[in-house]
């Protein structure tokens, strides 16, 4: 018989990794939702309804021999894998990748696909209306959004606050520049430096007129806000000998070859791992590569077992369908051709039609 593979999340690198194990092992994925939330296309799916269904896909054609189970994990050992439904999984292998949460647009908290999308509808009817918009981070989600609205309704006006000094101080300051100088160019206000004393008084996202000041005294008068920072990785259910791994902030410690450490056969990915780097959908898929490539190894009983190696330091970072930049390794910064071209356009809606099986191949 073959071994059982089960993967905790349908996510980014949870599905990458069962798609691959496909047929080799017998895979089951285990995922409360009834589709494949595409996040990187959340922000537009805000802004233009039209784009909205683009960013769920349904997992019934991922796998051609494995199964997926719609569940949530609440007791994940080695071995066994307890659901909410009260059925258990017996495990040969388990790949966590349970990712994050984050605030809501940029991802969502909804299991159901209609609900979901009728949250976004909500979201965008509420945007809409909104003539002043403050949104609370200067990372790359708050300048994306920025963007994002910008690009559909460039009358509006577009705060953006942070506490830190200047925006993605990790990338090289050509990047920097080149961000700023779109984003001046679209009128969109940079706060940064100085923290609000207080939070709004209406809720994230709901509509309604506050004004705020920050501590350096700049006072803002805005319709609606959103927070666009906070990373909280789903790691709670974790029990028995895991339960050591997850670490205070709830990520996993992994070795190189991304096994959790002290286990063989329990692999993790994503945003849920300590690996030194920017939680992203790329990166999980290229560890979900990775434990693919050593399970399949484990299972054959040869060969040693691939190490992940962070990459260089990379973005691709759209401000709307047509803007945005880029820094990649070896080709410096790139201008907003570059990003729209490789993300901006269709925030890879295409590529991952294809590994749903809702797509023609992309070239």
């Amino acid at each position: 018989m073959s071994p059982t593979v089960v993967v905790i999340g349908g996510g980014y690198g949870g599905s990458a990794a069962a798609k691959a194990l496909d047929g080799v092992a017998d895979v089951v994925l285990v995922d409360p939702k009834d589709a494949f939330f595409h996040a990187v296309g959340a922000l537009r799916a805000v802004v233009d309804p039209e784009f909205l269904p683009k960013v769920f896909f349904p997992y019934d054609k991922l796998l051609t021999k494995g199964r997926v189970v719609r569940d949530r994990a609440v007791r994940v050992e080695p071995g066994r894998v307890t659901l909410a439904s009260g059925d258990e999984l017996a495990a040969d292998y388990i790949v966590l990748a349970s990712g994050s949460g984050y605030p809501f647009p940029a991802k969502v908290d909804i299991d159901d696909t209609a609900a979901a999308q009728q949250k976004y509808r909500e979201a965008h009817d509420d945007l809409l209306a909104a003539e002043h918009v403050l949104l609370l981070g200067a990372g790359p989600v708050g300048l994306e959004f920025a963007g994002e609205i910008k690009a559909v309704w460039p009358e509006k006006k577009v705060v953006i606050v942070d506490p830190v000094a200047d925006i993605l101080s990790e990338y090289e300051p050509g990047l920097r520049e080149e961000i700023r100088r779109q984003l001046a160019a679209l009128d969109v206000q940079l706060v940064l430096g100085t923290p609000l004393k207080d939070n709004p008084s209406t809720a994230p996202g709901e509509r309604g007129t506050f004004h705020v000041s920050t501590t350096a005294d700049v006072d803002i008068t805005a319709d609606i806000w959103f927070r666009c920072f906070g990373v909280v990785p789903h790691t709670d259910y974790l029990a028995g000998a895991l339960a050591d791994v997850r670490l205070a902030n709830g990520e996993v410690a992994v070795t190189d070859t991304l096994q959790v450490k002290g286990q063989e056969r329990v692999f993790a990915v994503g945003d849920i791992t300590d690996i030194g780097e920017s939680k992203r959908a790329g990166s999980a898929s290229r560890h979900a590569q990775v434990v693919a490539d050593n399970i399949k190894a484990l299972i054959a009983g040869s060969g040693e077992l691939a190490v992940y190696r962070p990459g260089p330091t990379a973005i691709l970072l759209p401000l709307g369908p047509n803007g945005g930049a880029a820094q990649l390794p070896g080709q410096g910064v790139l201008g907003a051709d570059i990003a729209a071209q490789y993300k901006g356009a269709d925030l890879l809606t295409g590529r991952f039609g294809e590994l749903f099986g809702t797509a023609p191949a992309q070239p």
